[in-house]
């Protein structure tokens, strides 16, 4: 099979295509041909060495994937022929930017039969996050003033759909070049960060998704309602932060997204539903993954990159 390696940190150029062995599933594993790659702007900071997540090169970057089952050896909860997706592994190395990837099967679902692989690939870490911050996390029920900080992003645009599934009232912060977009996916307001402030614009929030990071963290802590809860993807360790939510009666819970089959399954039942969608931007060959890469770096996407196998 091939798989797109590394040995050095460095730019998209570091990114090579080589052929290896293909993976023997372990006990509980099973072996999936790939057919789309979902790409994540934390794979961009690991392979420059922003964050040594999975250690020194070289490794195989990637976790989201969609594909077909080809062996299913010792477990019962999928069978070859079987479409699935997922995130398998995270946050170790799963190696998925590969045409084959072995991966425990409690970290696949099905995937939904709506669903095109390219978009199924797109879903999974993303959605986890969003899922696993307003619904485990958060605690978001119908009523709720919800804000979600970068609106337009992979996260945001599908924390959106999960919290009106969930019967809250969505506020989003955006660039107004993506007010459409993300009024789009269902939010009842947007604010324009670059023209406003969200601190003077909202209020009385029960629940603020941040994706954003930065004084926008610290920020968020004026729009909360008294028992108010901030949840974040990005600065959840930062110890400074947590006491001055605690300190003004307010929750601070940081966010790493982990395995959760049920959530995956959850996330896939929306989508049946008709209430939940992913929005792809852009979707690469395999050979063009430093292409990818490249436009990964650039940041400001609206929803995801994909690569097809």
């Amino acid at each position: 099979m091939r798989v797109i390696t590394q040995e050095t940190l460095g730019g998209p150029e570091v990114l090579t295509i080589v052929d290896a062995p293909e993976p023997q599933p372990l006990p509980g594993e099973v072996l999936v041909r790939v057919k789309a790659i979902g790409l994540n702007p934390l794979e961009a900071r690991l392979r420059a060495g922003e964050f040594p997540l999975i250690g020194q090169p070289p490794f195989v970057l990637g976790w989201d994937i969609s594909g077909v089952v080809e062996r299913a050896p010792q477990t019962w909860r999928f069978r070859p022929g079987d479409e699935v997706f997922g995130m398998p592994m995270f946050p170790r190395a799963a190696s998925a930017y590969a045409e084959v990837v072995s991966a425990p099967a409690m970290h696949l679902a099905h995937k939904p039969a709506s669903l095109s692989h390219v978009e199924a690939s797109a879903l999974p870490i993303v959605g986890l996050t969003a899922w696993q911050g307003l619904v485990d996390l958060g605690g978001v029920t119908e009523g709720d003033r919800v804000l979600v900080h970068g609106g337009g992003g992979g996260v945001g645009h599908v924390a959106i759909q999960l919290a009106k599934a969930l019967g809250a009232y969505v506020i989003a912060t955006a660039s107004g070049s993506k007010r459409t977009f993300v009024e789009g996916f269902g939010a009842d307001e947007v604010i324009d960060y670059t023209a406003v402030d969200f601190t003077e614009a909202v209020r009385d929030i029960d629940v603020v998704l941040d994706t954003i990071g930065g004084d926008t963290v610290e920020r968020s802590l004026h729009v909360l309602r008294r028992g108010g809860h901030l949840v974040t993807a990005v600065a959840e360790g930062d110890s400074r932060l947590i006491a001055r939510y605690e300190a003004a009666g307010m929750r601070f819970s940081g966010i790493a997204v982990d395995q959760d089959p049920v959530a995956l399954r959850g996330l896939a039942g929306l989508v049946e539903q008709g209430r939940l969608r992913v929005h792809v931007q852009e979707t690469f060959p395999f050979e063009r993954v430093a292409d990818a890469h490249r436009l990964l770096d650039s940041g400001h996407l609206q929803g995801k990159l994909v690569l097809t196998v």
